[in-house]
């Protein structure tokens, strides 16, 4: 079987491949790969206990699998492809650009080989929000949709329930756009700010976002967030339509925007009203961000109002992004695991108006911590600090509070709040650094801490209104 058309890859019929990581990326890469008669070899730095833990096995057909050790060289293969994990100046993918090797990924592949039109999110932040929600105006407005993309979904195994008339709503990470030569048709960035620096100088991660529009034409469409100093500066480069966003002020520009205490969508000179801001369920101000942003995606999509309205209503947040687990000694538990950085456990602390005990911990991303200290100050009874991180958070909020502690794990964490809390505190675990010092993502952290705190003495579990 030859490569399929539209693609830049080689016929792929007897062709040895190399895939590096045998995460959900890989794994699908593998599955698609084999279909297509590619020879798979696929190599994993873990060990073997360590896949076994994130449920990573090697899909049938695979031909060979090597673990444990560093990434394969890749002489003597055709191709390599990568999941987003393995950054694009690894040495292996060097060798493989010095040998003349194609480097492909899961998220390039499926942009080259997608028949319906697609809308891309990217963001520093709110990507996961704002994608969930446009979800679920697609399916307020009944059209044929597919979710997927960062959010874990296995793309290329879905290729084939695609048709030209289904709309495909893909999160996309900045180090999926590392691998990315198209943009989505309408491509959205919520905001760049600090992030990811233990990763990427700052301005190859601008890159990486200006990445997503980098690629478009004429006939597709940006929605860029104008209360953003990056996302503003890229509209001067857009090919195509522009739309903006903004709960700042009124816009100029057609996009979304808040006006009279409603958000409203203006195009031309035409300003329809959508919802009433008091009726938007999810707290704080940057998800009243991620609403206007979705509110301006679907009116580009031809949603109607209607929809738009009645999936904010509804819409009650992603998991692990200030998910009230339930009440436990007279306070609220809040999981808000998927804050890995210090600019969102300041978001997530500005949502609420209760004290808050807040859990800070895991790997540090090397990202200042001046505005968490000034809004912990303002905000916080108590934190306490956990993880590889624990002592930087602790050096640097201690003195700042009413009360410091430094614990051991996520488990030494959630007893020392339980001590600490008093009736209508919030116990908010917003951890500003990434899980990769104990778990395999923020989802497994978030699982472990909804766990934790179901067992503690008196929980009652939230109960959606």
């Amino acid at each position: 079987m030859t490569a399929p058309a539209g693609t830049s890859l080689p016929p792929l019929q007897g062709l040895p491949v190399l895939i590096y990581s045998l995460g959900i990326e890989g794994r699908d890469l593998a599955r698609w790969l084999v279909a297509h008669g590619a020879r798979v070899t696929i190599s994993d730095t873990r060990s073997e206990a360590e896949l076994a833990a994130a449920g990573a096995a090697p899909p049938e057909g695979v031909e060979r699998v090597v673990i444990g050790q560093p990434l394969l060289d890749p002489a003597g293969f055709g191709l390599v492809a990568v999941s987003q994990s393995i950054l694009r100046y690894n040495p292996a993918l060097a060798r493989a650009r010095e040998l003349g090797i194609p480097i492909t990924s899961q998220m390039r592949l499926f942009l080259q080989l997608c028949p319906g039109r697609t809308i891309g999110i990217t963001g520093s932040s709110g990507k996961s929000t704002t994608t969930a929600l446009v979800g679920a105006m697609a399916r307020e407005a009944g059209i044929e949709f597919v979710l997927g993309g960062n959010i874990g979904e296995p793309l290329l195994a879905r290729l084939d329930e695609i048709r030209p008339s289904t709309t495909v709503i893909l999160e996309i990470s900045h180090t999926q756009l590392q691998y990315t030569d198209r943009s989505p048709h309408i491509a959205a960035v919520t905001n760049v700010t600090p992030n990811h620096l233990d990763q990427f100088s700052w301005d190859e991660y601008v890159g990486l976002k200006r990445n997503h529009i980098a690629h478009q034409s004429r006939d597709d469409i940006s929605v860029l967030n104008q209360d953003n100093a990056v996302t503003r500066a890229f509209m001067a480069s857009v090919r195509g339509r522009l739309v903006a966003t903004s709960i700042e002020a009124p816009l100029q520009l057609d996009g979304a925007f808040i006006e009279g205490g409603e958000i409203v969508i203006r195009r031309g000179s035409r300003v329809t009203p959508v919802v009433p801001v008091a009726e938007v369920r999810l707290r704080g101000r940057h998800n009243l961000a991620n609403a206007v942003m979705a509110c301006a995606i679907a009116a580009e999509a031809g949603w109607p109002v209607t929809a738009m309205a009645r999936a904010i209503r509804t819409f009650a947040g992603v998991p692990h992004r200030l998910e009230v687990v339930g009440r436990a000694g007279g306070a609220t538990w809040v999981n808000d695991s998927i804050a890995t950085s210090p600019e969102r456990t300041v978001a997530g602390l500005r949502a609420f108006d209760e004290p808050v005990v807040l859990l800070l911990g895991g790997r540090d991303k090397h990202l200042p911590l001046d505005v968490l200290q000034e809004a912990a100050a303002l905000r916080c009874r108590a934190v306490v600090c956990f993880g590889e991180a624990g002592p930087l958070f602790h050096a640097a909020l201690a003195g700042r509070v009413e009360t410091a502690l430094l614990v051991d794990a996520l488990e030494d964490a959630v007893q020392a709040a339980a001590g600490l809390a008093r009736p209508g505190d919030v116990i908010l675990l917003s951890p500003a650094g990434t899980s990769f010092d104990r778990y395999s993502n923020f989802e497994a952290r978030g699982e472990h801490f909804r766990q934790l705190v179901r067992q503690l003495p008196g929980f009652t579990p939230e109960v959606s209104p």
